[in-house]
């Protein structure tokens, strides 16, 4: 019995993750629920957000990683500019580590030291978080429209094309 109590009582102390469901009461072990993308569907992602940038005339870069930030999927449109792919996997991976838009990391950099340690994250706008159905499964950046806006559109056209499916999950 004292056993289940520490144990109920550490799982009382574990850190808040987005995306991670846990339980624990006297009949269940402690659990947690991940979410994880198939390569498919992060490829239906990018290609969404792709092809919307592109119906606007735009030519992108496209990341979409897991929720460690690792990419499973980079595209790059024909004419987008070559830096247009390192900004696109920086964007996707400072979005998933922080889980939050871009737009709200741009405004709120100078509250974040991190914002100034350089590095891979990137603190513009132009990325969104894939969070669905109770589960954190990354986020996609998008870099190369004229504005990190347009990006942040074209990157939230990707999770809509398979935000109803993932909901359902």
């Amino acid at each position: 019995m004292r056993i289940r109590k520490l144990v109920i009582a550490g799982a009382l102390a574990l850190p808040v993750v987005p995306g991670l469901a846990v339980s624990a009461s006297a009949n269940d072990a402690l659990t947690i629920k991940l979410g994880q993308l198939t390569v498919d569907t992060a490829l239906t992602i990018a290609k969404a957000a792709m092809l919307d940038c592109r119906k606007h005339g735009y030519q992108v870069a496209v990341t979409v990683v897991d929720r460690n930030g690792i990419p499973q999927v980079s595209l790059r449109d024909t004419l987008a500019p070559p830096l247009a792919l390192r900004f696109s996997i920086d964007k996707a991976y400072t979005s998933a580590m922080f889980d939050t838009r871009g737009s709200v990391l741009a405004d709120e950099k100078q509250n974040v030291p991190l914002a100034r340690a350089g590095g891979h994250l990137v603190f513009g706008a132009g990325s969104v978080p894939i969070e669905a159905g109770g589960a954190y499964y990354g986020a996609i950046g998008v870099s190369g429209a004229p504005s990190g806006k347009i990006d942040e559109d074209c990157a939230s056209a990707g999770f809509a094309a398979v935000h109803d499916e993932l909901e359902m999950q």
